[in-house]
């Protein structure tokens, strides 16, 4: 909590020492209700994610011998109407993912739903509030700057402590309150703006100031010969360049030089304002900045040489498949336990130097590497070195990175290489449809390889009667059969787990077909179709029979997952449906 502040060094020349102290603990006091706001915003997320795990925990327990699930099937009408208008409802009609596109490699980015926006909107609009009330709007130019200069300049340094809370991968809410990373990035991003604005305020007071006082010789002379003046002009510049590189159209365009940008820009404005603020009590905000910032990386540092280091460290074959594809086999030089619906950061400096992409791990196996020269295994490391663990991505090739190495690959004896690589993670996985009686899981394009593990999962989960689970129906968009190669391997063996046929629909849906031909159902739970689905029409299909629960979630371009979320919002008054979007947006 602040305890003192003085926004500089030099006091200004209007206003009695009691007013000045006024002005001061009405500052702390709504820096201190800010930090009360943003507490009370994550207790109530906790609670609610609290209710929730606890109602899929009774649910799944109750369901593993229950055939029927009649109970569950029944939505409740209050939260129903929460879940359509407020919880799963985007901004404006039905798009929420589809990007607002100039090119295909530049995006204006996305719109928020509902509920974020309301959070968003009112945690903003209360940083507005702050910045005004108390302030004596009826006083003396000088006097009025001088309070809103010291406002915005500890509201902005308050906001930049949890601004860095929720920007890092690391960020420990993620698991906590199981919220996807991307849904904090986008709270980040407009956190981020808020600070800019608040300091760019701040400048502007102080700036008007000056000038109306003394001219602008002064504030000049002040940048050139003050660190404090120089350091401070130093900090907003950099947020400011911060906000126009962060851009989506900056972002998307030029990821990797922005990822690097931002990183070193980061550190020109923490070090700026660190040195602005010297003397200063707002001085220990700063501090906090740095450790939680250094910590993050800490701890991804840590967690990545720990991963990788060891048993000949890890390494990666690259395999370039059909439809400008590539399969992604990691051999992990340590032991792995994966959830479905993770992913990890890939890092092939022979490829991308040190830039790390999110990819989703499609598959997870663990293999024994017993050697005789070795002899048993007598102790933990021993056991260590014997079990690896495998794990597979499948890398559309776009630009930059995917390009570079998809190229590498082609060029390899039968398009296959073998390099050392670099995993980080894992991260997600926070997502478990055990719950649900009935399932239906979208994927559209290489948004298979988030899908297949929660696949794998249910079916050996209804196997092993450890799930609700009685009908699984996933639905795969691809443009042509080819695309079927990505994932071949890990399909058969799914097709041939233990009773697979009682629980798992497969249906295949062919935009590009080069002939008819190439349409063929080998199975009847195994069936090919020509053209686009009709998202409606396939939930209908389900819900008319459902068993208990559904779970419906979705991977792949914006338009599928906006289209099944209309699906499922639409829904809400005539079955329990839960609506779970699988994306990664930066």
């Amino acid at each position: 909590m602040v305890m003192a502040y003085s926004a500089s060094s030099e006091k200004p020349n209007a206003g009695s020492d009691g007013t000045e102290s006024m002005m001061d603990m009405e500052d702390i006091r709504l820096s201190n209700y800010l930090f009360i706001i943003f507490g009370s915003i994550l207790v109530a997320l906790l609670f609610y994610r609290t209710v929730l795990y606890s109602v899929q925990y009774i649910r799944t327990l109750t369901c593993l011998n229950n055939e029927t699930q009649r109970y569950f099937a029944a939505p409740n009408d209050t939260f129903a109407k929460m879940k359509e208008h407020m919880i799963y409802a985007p901004l404006f009609r039905s798009r929420h993912k589809r990007e607002f596109r100039l090119s295909s490699a530049m995006s204006m980015g996305i719109l928020p739903t509902r509920l974020q926006t309301l959070i968003l909107g009112g945690y903003l609009g209360t940083n507005f509030a702050f910045c005004v009330i108390g302030i004596d709007w009826n006083g003396d130019q000088e006097t009025v700057l001088s309070a809103l200069r010291n406002r915005t300049g500890v509201l902005a340094v308050v906001n930049m402590l949890l601004l860095v809370i929720l920007g890092g991968r690391t960020n420990p809410l993620i698991a906590i309150l199981n919220i996807p990373f991307d849904v904090f990035n986008l709270m980040h991003r407009w956190l981020g703006r808020m600070v800019v604005l608040e300091a760019l305020c701040h400048t502007l007071a102080w700036t008007i100031a000056k000038v109306h006082g003394s001219g602008w010789a002064v504030v000049k002379a002040s940048i050139s010969h003050s660190d404090m003046i120089m350091t401070g002009f130093i900090g907003v510049v950099a947020l400011v360049a911060i906000s126009i590189q962060s851009l989506s159209v900056v972002r998307h365009a030029f990821y990797e030089t922005f990822l690097h940008l931002h990183n070193a820009l980061v550190i020109l404005a923490i070090f700026g304002i660190w040195i602005h603020l010297k003397g200063l009590a707002q001085q220990r905000f700063i501090v906090g900045v740095v450790i939680i910032w250094v910590a993050h990386r800490f701890i991804r540092l840590v967690s990545l040489m720990y991963r990788n280091v060891g048993s000949s460290g890890t390494k990666a074959l690259v395999e370039a498949l059909p439809g400008d594809a590539m399969r992604v086999t990691l051999k992990m030089a340590r032991p792995w336990t994966f959830k479905p619906g993770q992913h990890v950061y890939l890092y092939m400096p022979s490829v991308g130097l040190w830039t790390s992409h999110p990819f989703s791990v499609a598959w997870s196996e663990e293999e024994d590497s017993f050697s005789a020269e070795k002899g048993l295994a007598m102790n933990r490391q021993d056991i260590l070195e014997t079990q690896k663990t495998s794990m597979s991505l499948i890398i559309r090739r776009r630009t930059g990175f995917t390009d570079s190495l998809y190229k590498r690959a082609e060029r390899g004896i039968d398009q296959k290489i073998t390099i050392r690589a670099l995993a980080e993670g894992p991260y997600g996985g926070s997502h478990t449809l055990h719950s649900y009686g009935t399932v239906m899981i979208f994927a559209g394009g290489v948004g298979i390889t988030h899908q297949v593990p929660y696949v794998r999962d249910l079916v050996a989960g209804y196997g092993n009667g450890t799930v609700a689970a009685r009908k699984v129906v996933l639905v795969w968009i691809i443009q042509n059969p080819e695309h079927l190669e990505w994932i071949r391997p890990w399909m058969t063996t799914i097709l041939a787990m233990d009773k697979r046929r009682d629980v798992l629909r497969i249906l295949l849906f062919v935009t590009r077909p080069r002939s008819t031909k190439e349409i063929h159902s080998p199975s009847a739970t195994v069936q090919m179709f020509p053209g686009k689905p009709n998202v409606e029409t396939l939930i209908d299909m389900e819900t008319a029979n459902q068993v208990g629960a559904m779970g419906v979630t979705v991977c792949g371009t914006g338009s599928l997952s906006d289209d099944v979320r209309r699906a499922v919002r639409r829904r809400q008054s005539s079955s329990n449906i839960d609506f779970v979007e699988q994306s990664f947006s930066w």
